[in-house]
């Protein structure tokens, strides 16, 4: 024998007039005294207004518009008892929100955790300047009082960042398809060398991702077999799929490209690895490029009459006024530095620019000018700032992410 179906009762609209209920969470609830009715049946609700509310029958007649006007009258009362009791949370869930969100701004601009604090005051010194007549004015301020950002509190909103991150980093990392990594080495300002290696990872429908994996401190030789180690430990210890891994990018560095003892070969004998693609990133080698190309009796000029402009503060504000009289394009020379990579891209792109005022400055000046009117060096000129403000294009179009 079939088992007997269990019949299902739904909450009715019209019952809010008739009976003075309504229905909160799935709970039939009497407006008048709040009572509940376990089942949603009209015999249960009916019996409860017949009971317990007998004079609302006569005082607020059935179809009349006296009784829909109480019942809304009950109804808006009971909300607003509801909302009493739900605000606190409400505002408290905005508050944490806000704390979060204030917390990773600060973080993203570098800035202390104490500096919570400094924020906050600021924040209500602003509220009570700004709001001081509104209506709302004293709701705002208590709302930002309520706002945690002391610098312990700040401290566990990174750290619950920190974990959520890297909870979804692990979950796309078993759902992706497949993914890449690239390693970059740098060494910080207390000289100790740090591998970052950032993921690509691809999914099922052809969306990618692209982020900072982790950063790897080698605190002693940064051999590629060092790299290896590190990186290798690394992707062990976070269970990092590698049957997925497809390619590897590095900085061309030697640690990472020699043939036998470099960090690529390493990994290439790692049986665990599976039989990747690998490429190097060519920035590196475009401030190579640019830093070898032989055109030192273009530089050394432009250098030199650069510096002895801006090296003299005299001279240097003298030629910023001659600039503004002139209406020219730039307001003053840029200082050319070889550890800036590319940098003379956008030094010659400006001498170029103002060579006819660098000229006039100088002749006033009694200096010699045969040079800057030279067709051919000026030609050369001309020619080094195409090609090294065309490798600075292509460098800024090589970063950033999906790149």
């Amino acid at each position: 024998m079939s088992e007997k179906r269990k019949k299902t009762y739904h909450f009715q609209d019209e019952w809010e007039v008739e009976f003075f209920f309504t229905t909160v969470r799935g709970s039939c609830v009497c407006f008048i005294c709040g009572a509940t009715v376990a089942i949603a049946k009209r015999h249960n609700v009916e019996r409860h207004f017949t009971t317990c509310h007998t004079s609302y029958h006569a005082n607020y007649p059935p179809g009349s518009a006296l009784r829909a006007e109480k019942a809304r009258e009950l109804k808006a009362a009971l909300c607003k008892k509801q909302s009493f009791f739900t605000r606190p949370v409400k505002n408290s869930t905005k508050a944490t929100e806000a704390s979060f969100r204030a917390t990773q701004f600060l973080m993203k601009k570098k800035k202390a955790f104490t500096d919570g604090e400094v924020v906050k005051e600021a924040m209500m010194i602003i509220a009570k300047t700004v709001l001081e007549d509104e209506k709302y004015g004293t709701d705002v301020l208590s709302s930002l009082s309520d706002v945690q950002l002391g610098a312990t509190t700040m401290v566990r909103r990174v750290s619950a960042m920190s974990g959520n991150l890297t909870d979804q980093l692990d979950r796309d990392l078993a759902r992706c398809r497949w993914f890449s990594i690239q390693c970059d080495k740098s060494v910080d300002s207390s000289s100790t060398a740090q591998l970052m290696v950032f993921i690509r990872r691809v999914f099922d429908d052809f969306s990618t991702k692209e982020e900072l994996l982790t950063l790897l401190p080698l605190k002693t030789t940064t051999r590629g077999v060092d790299i290896y180690n590190a990186v290798k430990e690394f992707l062990v210890e976070k269970k990092v799929p590698l049957e997925k891994l497809v390619s590897v990018t590095t900085d061309g560095a030697p640690a990472m490209i020699v043939r036998h003892t470099g960090f690529v070969a390493h990994c290439k004998a790692d049986p665990e690895f599976p039989n990747f693609l690998q490429y190097h990133c060519i920035i590196h080698q475009q401030a190579l490029c640019a830093k070898v190309i032989c055109f030192e009796h273009v530089m050394t000029p432009v250098v030199k009459i650069i510096n002895s402009i801006r090296s003299r503060a005299k001279q240097h504000r003298t030629f910023k006024v001659l600039l503004e009289e002139l209406s020219a394009e730039y307001g003053d020379l840029l200082l050319h530095t070889e550890i800036r990579w590319l940098s003379r891209g956008r030094i010659l792109q400006r001498f170029l620019s103002l060579l006819d005022e660098i000229k006039e400055f100088m002749q006033s000046r009694g200096e010699d000018t045969v040079l800057l009117e030279d067709t051919e060096w000026i030609l050369d000129l001309a020619f080094l700032t195409d090609i090294t403000g065309k490798l600075n294009s292509l460098n800024c179009e090589l970063r950033g992410k999906g790149k």
